[in-house]
C-alpha cells in the first residue's frame, strides 16, 4: 500500500512538473523570436565574459608585479564602486568620469563639458531606483542598451540580409568584433550603437519621425552622433530613387524633415554649454585642453600612426585600415548608406588627431557594417567556423589585456 501511494505521489509530482514546463514553454513561445534570440545572446555573452573575467583577475592576483601608480588608483576606484569583482570589472577610465557627471549637483553652475550628457543623465535618472548608486545605474543603462541593440541588430539584419539565419549571423559577428566586450561595460558603446541601429531600423521602414526622435538622442550620446544624418539622408534619397526636381524635393521635405532633429540634438548640447559656461564650443575646448584633441586630416593621422615608432599605435591604426578595407570591399553586399556610415565611423574619430590612438579600438566598435559584410562573406560553413573561432580568440586576448590595465591599448 505504501509503495502504491508513493507511486501515486510521484506521478502527481511528475504531472505538475510537466504542466509547469508546458506553461513555461507556452509563455516562451508567446515571446517574439527576435526577443528570444536577443535575450539568449545577451545572457550567453554576459555569463561567458564574466567567467573569463573572474578567471583572468584571479590569475593576475597570483602574479608578482608592480603596476603603475594610476593603475592602483583604478583598482581603488573599482573597489569603491563594489567589492564584488564580477561587477566592478566592468568599470574603467571613462566610467568613473561618467559616474562623476551623474552625481554632480544640478543647483550649481555646470563646469564639466568634456562629455555629451545623455549617458550620465540616464544614469542620474535611474539611480534613485537603485538607492542612489549612480555607478550601478550607469552599468544597468549600458546593459539594457546592449539588449536593445541585439534586438535592433536582428531586425535590421533580417531586412538587409534577407532571412533569419543571416540576421542571426550578423548579430553573432557584431558581438564577436574584437572589442565587443565593451558593450557590457559602463561606457557609451552599447547606447550609441543601440540608438544607431534603431535609427536605421526605422529608416528602412520609412518611419522618419521615429528616426528623428532616436537621432536626436543619438546626437546627445556622442559627438560623432549627428554625423549619422549623412547616411540616413542617403537612405532617404535611395528610397525615392534619387529623383530631383520640385516635386521630388517636396516629397523629401515631407518625409525627411525629422532628420533635422539629429543636428538639433548636438545644438541643444552646445546651447547647454553656452547657458552654463558662456561658450558654445565648451566641449571642443575641453577636449583640446584635457586630451590635446584638435581637428586634423584623418588620412594624415592614419599615416602618422602607421609610420610612427609606437608598435601599439601602429596596431591600432592597422585595425582602422582593416575596418576601412572590409567596409569598402563589401560595397557589393551592403548598400551605399551603410558604406558611408562605416567610413564616417572610422574617419571622424581619426580627425581628432593622435590622441585618438589610445581609444581607437573602442571607437571602431561603432562600425557595425563590418559585421554585415562578414555575415555575407561567411555563407560557407567552413569560413564561418574559422571566422568565428578567430574573432572569439582575438576578443578573448583583448578582453584579458583590458582587464590587466597594464597599458591603455584599448581605452
Amino acid at each position: 500500500m505504501g509503495d502504491r501511494w508513493r507511486a501515486v505521489g510521484a506521478g502527481r509530482r511528475g504531472a505538475r512538473a510537466a504542466a509547469t514546463r508546458n506553461r513555461v514553454a507556452a509563455a516562451a513561445d508567446r515571446v517574439p523570436a527576435p526577443w528570444r534570440f536577443a535575450v539568449t545572446v545577451f545572457l550567453g555573452t554576459k555569463i561567458l565574459l564574466t567567467l573569463v573575467g573572474m578567471l583572468a583577475l584571479n590569475a593576475f592576483d597570483r602574479v608578482s608585479w608592480t603596476p603603475p601608480a594610476d593603475e592602483w588608483m583604478m583598482r581603488h576606484q573599482q573597489r569603491a564602486i563594489s567589492p564584488h569583482r564580477w561587477l566592478s570589472l566592468w568599470f574603467a577610465w571613462d566610467s568613473f568620469l561618467y559616474d562623476h557627471l551623474s552625481r554632480l549637483p544640478l543647483d550649481r553652475p555646470w563646469q564639466e563639458f568634456a562629455f555629451p550628457l545623455l549617458y550620465p543623465f540616464l544614469g542620474r535618472a535611474l539611480a534613485p531606483l537603485l538607492g542612489g548608486h549612480t555607478a550601478v545605474a550607469l552599468l544597468l543603462v549600458a546593459n539594457l542598451a546592449f539588449l536593445l541593440m541585439l534586438y535592433y541588430a536582428h531586425r535590421l539584419g533580417d531586412r538587409l540580409l534577407g532571412d533569419d539565419a543571416m540576421a542571426r549571423r550578423f548579430v553573432r559577428y557584431l558581438v564577436l568584433l574584437p572589442t565587443a566586450f565593451l558593450f557590457q561595460a559602463a561606457l557609451t558603446e552599447s547606447l550609441f550603437l543601440c540608438l544607431t541601429l534603431a535609427a536605421f531600423h526605422y529608416a528602412e521602414r520609412r518611419r522618419w519621425l521615429l528616426v528623428g526622435v532616436v537621432g536626436f538622442l543619438l546626437a546627445l550620446s556622442r559627438s560623432v552622433g549627428f554625423f549619422v544624418v549623412v547616411p540616413l539622408a542617403l537612405l532617404l534619397l535611395s528610397q525615392h530613387d534619387f529623383r530631383f526636381g520640385r516635386r521630388a524635393l517636396s516629397g523629401y521635405i515631407r518625409a525627411g524633415w525629422p532628420l533635422l532633429l539629429l543636428p538639433s540634438g548636438w545644438l541643444v548640447f552646445m546651447a547647454f554649454c553656452r547657458w552654463q559656461g558662456g561658450d558654445w564650443f565648451a566641449y571642443q575646448h575641453a577636449q583640446r585642453e584635457g586630451w590635446g584633441v584638435t581637428v586634423q586630416n584623418p588620412l594624415g593621422v592614419l599615416w602618422h600612426g602607421l609610420a610612427g615608432r609606437s608598435l601599439a599605435d601602429a596596431l591600432r591604426v592597422g585595425a582602422a585600415v582593416l575596418t576601412l578595407v572590409v567596409v569598402v570591399a563589401g560595397v557589393r553586399r551592403i548598400r551605399p548608406p551603410y558604406v558611408v556610415y562605416g567610413l564616417i565611423m572610422v574617419l571622424v574619430p581619426l580627425s581628432m588627431g593622435p590622441p585618438v590612438y589610445k581609444s581607437l579600438l573602442r571607437y571602431l566598435l561603432a562600425a557595425f557594417p563590418v559585421a554585415l559584410v562578414l555575415a555575407g562573406w561567411a555563407r560557407h560553413a567552413t569560413l564561418d567556423r574559422w571566422l568565428t573561432a578567430g574573432l572569439a580568440l582575438l576578443q578573448g586576448v583583448l578582453f584579458v589585456t583590458w582587464l590587466a590595465y597594464w597599458n591603455h591599448f584599448i581605452i
